[in-house]
């Protein structure tokens, strides 16, 4: 007997936890690697699909991922389509996004809470949601800072 079809909201649930796991992968291989080999693959440009696991792991919107990564989503459908590889800006600041993560992992302690975390607007970063923050070093600085306070016991 033939499987009933898998509706579209499972499907869609499912492809989230496919993007989702290989966010969570590359945040573990970054985390492990050294800053000279982080810098070779941001200056030889992360995957296009690293893009779209950011924007599915944290539930973006268009005009979010476009404002955190500074690349619009048809573009990085084009350039996934060619074979090319994200330019060294967009590639940092997915590197920015798998650190600032990888340090939230080690407050929450649970991926699911990370995610919380770094979606909802925190009034100690001005109300903005800490993913947001991950657009510039300085940004990133303040919610490093934060999670580092939360960690030694501080309260956010």
């Amino acid at each position: 007997m033939p499987e009933p079809p898998i509706s579209p909201r499972k499907a869609r649930n499912n492809k989230r936890e496919i993007w989702a796991a290989e966010f969570w992968q590359f945040v573990a291989t970054q985390a492990m690697r050294k800053e000279s080999e982080r810098l070779k693959s941001i200056q030889e440009g992360l995957s296009p699909t690293l893009f779209l696991t950011v924007r599915e792991t944290f539930q973006l919107q268009d005009k979010q991922i476009k404002a955190l990564l500074n690349m619009s989503v048809s573009a990085v459908h084009r350039r996934r389509r060619e074979g090319k590889n994200l330019d060294s800006v967009v590639s940092e600041r997915l590197d920015r996004v798998a650190t600032v993560s990888h340090l939230t992992m080690e407050v929450f302690e649970d991926k699911l809470a990370v995610i919380d975390w770094m979606s909802s607007s925190n009034e100690a970063l001005a109300g903005q949601a800490p993913i947001m923050l991950c657009g510039t070093d300085i940004e990133a600085k303040q919610v490093r800072r934060l999670l580092l306070a939360l960690k030694c016991g501080g309260v956010a």
